[in-house]
């Protein structure tokens, strides 16, 4: 017969009535998404803790704990913080009593502290590399990040000015069938920088920002012929770029300038047949000095707990697809 699993105890101190609370959650919600992502169970009375489960997990779960009793002294939890504090490193990472965020961003309405392992080396690359690529499925930071990294710039006044930049590809309507004059047909390329530049300074600072032109958001057609100096540039989406869309945005890097391209391989909305600027950059540019590539994988993704099953499902039937695809070409190799 197995051995009963012996519980693993544990006393969180100094105990705070409104810590604790913090902690635990309205009807105790951040502990059962912990159990439910850990797959264990969580006792308590008071500030101890029993764990029942495996032993890497409940180790795990107690450096989760600890870590987020830490984060209750200046921040109110919610269901959405915990799961990026899970989703964030996985359990090899929760077992390291060290793995602390060591890279943090300062925006007008907070502080920034990339998630995991590989967040972390995203901002860090921004913060020493002039060129940095952040390439991966949707939902893994990457340009939230990048907008956080130009937004902390921009405050140290370490840039004068940032640029956002988007190609404006259809993905599946025709601009001309969208209502408006040019700059309103392409607004909806550019919200995403709106929603992360709103959250971080705030509707009235961008809006002044933007009128003074510190702020600047436009589509890639718009970049031919400048030289941006003093600027953070972001290119967005730049899965939809064509070859030649890329080449002319990476020569318009200035003196004192940084600039991040982000992207998604897996996304490409260009034309059937044109290849993607940002597929080819990255084996043009890979072992160029002074340029930085980080990649995202599924276990990055810092959204809702499905977007990062659905991602997965997606790249399981696309290698599924490459597999059959490969065994059609070697059948036809060898009826030839």
């Amino acid at each position: 017969m197995n051995a009963p699993i012996e519980p693993h105890r544990f006393i969180l101190e100094p105990f705070e009535a409104r810590r604790f609370a913090n902690l635990c959650g309205q009807f105790d919600e951040h502990l059962r998404l912990i159990e439910q992502r850990l797959a264990i169970e969580i006792r308590n009375r008071g500030n101890q803790f029993e764990l029942i489960g495996p032993a890497e997990h409940t180790h795990s779960a107690e450096q989760l704990l600890r870590r987020l009793y830490r984060e209750t002294n200046t921040t109110q939890l919610s269901p959405d913080l915990v799961h990026l504090f899970l989703q964030e490193s996985g359990l090899e990472e929760l077992n390291n009593p060290r793995a602390e965020a060591s890279v943090t961003l300062r925006t007008r309405k907070g502080i920034i502290r990339p998630r995991g392992s590989n967040q972390q080396r995203y901002v860090k690359a921004i913060l020493n590399h002039d060129i940095n690529f952040g390439v991966g499925p949707a939902g893994t930071g990457k340009t939230y990040l990048a907008v956080a990294c130009a937004v902390d710039a921009l405050e140290r006044e370490q840039v004068r000015r940032i640029l956002l930049v988007r190609p404006a590809v259809e993905a599946g309507e025709k601009l001309g069938f969208l209502p408006g004059d040019l700059a309103q047909k392409i607004d909806p390329y550019l919200r995403p920088l709106y929603d992360a530049l709103y959250e971080m300074l705030g509707f009235e600072q961008v809006a002044k920002l933007i009128e003074r032109q510190v702020i600047e958001l436009a589509p890639l057609a718009y970049m031919r012929g400048r030289t941006l100096n003093n600027s953070f540039i972001i290119l967005d989406e730049s899965q939809n770029t064509t070859l030649e869309q890329m080449k002319m945005f990476l020569t318009r890097i200035g003196f004192g300038s940084t600039a991040v391209i982000t992207g998604d391989i897996t996304q490409v909305d260009l034309p059937r047949g044109t290849k993607s600027g940002l597929t080819h950059v990255i084996d043009v540019l890979r072992d160029v000095p002074g340029i930085s590539f980080t990649h995202f994988k599924s276990k990055d993704v810092v959204r809702h707990p499905l977007v990062q099953r659905i991602v997965e499902a997606y790249e399981r039937h696309e290698n599924r697809m490459h597999g059959k695809l490969d065994d059609e070409l070697d059948t036809d190799g060898d009826n030839a």
